[in-house]
Parts: C-alpha cells; sequence; structure tokens
C-alpha cells in the first residue's frame, strides 16, 4: 500500500514538474496535456520509439493490447501522472493572471 502512495506522489510530481519546464520553454500551456497519452503508450508497450516510426500500425496495435492488461493499480499510478499535468496547467494559468509573464 506504501509502495502505491509513493508511486503515485511520484508521477504526480514528475509529470507536474515536466509539464511546467516544458510550458516554461515551449510556452504552450495544455502541450504535455497531450503528450502524455503516447508517454503511456511508450512507458506500457515496451516498445522502441523507431519502431513507432518503422511499422505504426502494428507497434500501436501491440501498445493498446498491453494497455489494456495493465492492473488496476498500475492505472492509478498513470492517472496521477495526467492529474499532475492537468494541474500543472491551471498552475500556470493562475500564475499567469497574476502578473507573472515568464509563465
Amino acid at each position: 500500500m506504501i509502495q502505491l502512495v509513493v508511486s503515485v506522489l511520484l508521477f504526480f510530481v514528475i509529470f507536474f514538474g515536466l509539464a511546467f519546464i516544458l510550458n516554461m520553454l515551449l510556452r504552450r500551456t495544455w502541450l504535455m496535456a497531450f503528450i502524455y497519452p503516447f508517454i503511456v503508450l511508450l512507458i506500457v508497450g515496451g516498445i522502441s520509439i523507431t519502431e513507432y516510426f518503422k511499422s505504426p500500425v502494428a507497434s500501436f496495435s501491440l501498445a493498446f493490447e498491453k494497455l489494456l492488461l495493465i492492473t488496476p493499480v498500475d492505472m492509478i499510478i498513470l492517472s496521477s501522472g495526467l492529474v499532475g499535468t492537468i494541474v500543472c496547467g491551471f498552475v500556470i494559468k493562475f500564475l499567469r493572471k497574476s502578473g507573472y509573464q515568464m509563465f
């Protein structure tokens, strides 16, 4: 149980931070939230990135098959990363509204 809590917190913080840094570099608030499903496919699928370009149909179908086989605990952990990117988007919008122009 403690591993689940630590993993959820870790994924939330990691993807919040990645989204924050990506936003500071590219100034796109919701970009990481749109990229996150592809990152999940890379994590779960276990297929190299080059395979997605060599044979995209087979690679994506295999990745989606593996995605359907993950456990509910893994789904909770991966969902916390998505929540981290979404919360980051709202934080960035709040910071911009408050006058911080670098975000």
